[in-house]
């Protein structure tokens, strides 16, 4: 059995107006298609739809079943059109994006913030990750972008696309009141990483993220003392925690010090840093509008 909206349209039409000439003038046709119409309608169905007689017309108890079905069924292919083209523009579907625990301190927030705003029937799904994790699900298409901390590998710069969305500088974590910290940021509000020589260090294992890794271990070599590398830990959290704990000193980028833990200082650092980039990756061949959406987005505010 297929039962065509234009035959349900008819019949709600005629129920509607319980008079099949007024109903055949509101569809803007002649009566005996109408009425040809509703009869097909009814033997297709089984079951008759209408009372005829000469006071006029009215509803069997079938008909008063069908109605409200059949107004269902045709509110629902009206919205159609609009779904299709919500879906086709970007303004609705699902986006799914991995984020470097550091982002959750920088870039992150305000960025959702601002896709929702202007995207609110997206679907969004979050996954934090460490970058090593991220390229593996972009390359096998488990997510559709990804913040992270680059280089990218080789294996990737093939498929994927890369935006760098924010540089920062490296400053120093460190337990609260460790004497060469509190003496060095009362007189000049920053930190020299040789007077720290010998404190153990907690950092990322290089596997993980290599150009965080060499950044930081950059640093401590242009100062002239080796890093004393005692703790790893793949998250930013962990990081910052350790360092509450008294279990040594970190070199974080910038953001990371909105991440306030009781116990823990964030100081800049007298030598100079590199910058550590955070950036956007995602596959070339991912056509999904939802997606393209968002680096537009993206794209403005950077």
């Amino acid at each position: 059995m297929n039962i065509e909206l234009r035959q349900l349209r008819y019949f709600a039409t005629v129920a509607e107006e319980l008079h099949f000439g007024r109903a055949a003038r509101r569809l803007h046709m002649t009566q005996p298609p109408l009425s040809q119409t509703i009869m097909a309608l009814e033997e297709m169905l089984g079951a008759p739809l209408f009372e005829r007689n000469r006071r006029g017309v009215a509803l069997t108890a079938a008909g008063e079943a069908l109605l409200p079905e059949a107004r269902r069924l045709l509110e629902q292919s009206a919205g159609l059109a609009a779904l299709v083209q919500r879906a086709a523009t970007g303004a609705s579907g699902r986006l799914s994006l991995a984020f470097v625990s550091s982002a959750d301190y920088s870039v992150l927030p305000p960025t959702l913030r601002a896709y929702r705003a202007e995207y609110p029937q997206v679907e969004i799904t979050l996954k934090e990750a460490t970058s090593d994790l991220q390229l593996d699900d972009l390359l096998e298409g488990r997510v559709d972008a990804g913040l992270l901390i680059p280089p990218l590998p080789d294996r990737a710069r093939q498929e994927l696309e890369y935006l760098p969305v924010l540089s920062e500088p490296l400053v120093l974590a460190a337990p609260a009141g460790l004497p060469a910290v509190a003496h060095a940021g009362k007189r000049t509000g920053a930190a020299d990483l040789r007077k720290l020589a010998g404190l153990p260090l907690i950092i990322f294992p290089r596997h993980i993220s290599p150009g965080l890794y060499d950044a930081i271990l950059s640093v401590f070599r242009d100062a002239g003392i080796t890093a004393e590398v005692a703790q790893e830990a793949i998250q930013m959290q962990t990081i910052v925690s350790l360092v509450s704990a008294g279990m040594g000193i970190a070199l974080v980028p910038q953001s990371v010090s909105n991440l306030r833990r009781p116990g823990v200082e964030y100081l800049p650092l007298v030598q100079s840093t590199p910058l550590v980039e955070t950036g956007l990756a995602w596959r070339r061949d991912n056509a999904s509008p939802v997606l393209r959406g968002f680096l537009e987005l993206m794209r403005k505010r950077i």
